[in-house]
């Protein structure tokens, strides 16, 4: 069975977020995907500090939630990263816990797919969605979509629950990646998946 990881970023573990990645998750549950829910807000977890420690060991420096998550992500075919708006942007602690998953893990997150949801109370969803697309963009990672902007907006987790068209928005995104994830499991146990070229390396030294 396919399983989808979701990391609520939120330190509110039953706050708006959650009450987002729940609309997924009971679509994810109806078309026969497993889940598991990850609560990273509120975790006391740094930034990488750039010590290319990753790089010997296959794993961070810092034995904390981030290592405990990589082989999950391992073996997930989707992965769901929930965060609420902080000052028009993702929360600090979902971004440093991003930064260190996917730069000191080393296996491929080729073809899983990806999602980000957001919520807020009123501005900086499209700009913190923006940022945690990239996380996918830059892994060979399918982005899924939905029918809006993968955005719910309220104070509070009640608040959420009155946003029908956001709610409707999950809904659609956890059909659709469903989908995807069906599509390129089927494709893969066809022909493989498409090949990833690795080697160059643009840094102009010296100016050049």
């Amino acid at each position: 069975m396919a399983k989808v990881l979701l990391l609520n970023g939120s330190p509110r573990p039953h706050g708006c977020t959650a009450a987002a990645l729940e609309e997924m998750i009971s679509v994810f549950e109806a078309e026969g995907l497993e889940t598991e829910l990850v609560q990273v807000g509120g975790k006391s977890l740094r930034g990488c500090l750039a010590c290319g420690k990753c790089r010997e060991l296959g794993r961070c420096v810092f034995e904390d939630l981030v290592n405990e998550t990589a082989p999950k992500l391992e073996a997930a075919a989707g992965l769901v990263v929930g965060s609420p708006v902080y000052y028009g942007s993702p929360n600090g602690t979902i971004l440093s816990f991003l930064d260190r998953l996917f730069y000191s893990s080393a296996f491929s997150k080729h073809m899983k797919v990806g999602a980000a949801v957001v919520s807020c109370r009123r501005g900086g969803n499209s700009a913190s969605f923006d940022v945690l697309n990239k996380y996918f963009t830059i892994s060979g990672m399918p982005v899924a979509s939905s029918s809006y902007w993968n955005q719910v907006h309220g104070f509070s987790a009640e608040d959420v629950k009155k946003d029908l068209e956001g709610l409707q928005t999950m809904r659609n995104l956890a059909r659709n990646m469903a989908f995807l994830i069906r599509a390129i499991q089927a494709e893969a146990e066809r022909n493989g998946v498409p090949p990833m070229e690795r080697g160059c390396f643009t840094s102009f030294p010296d100016g050049k």
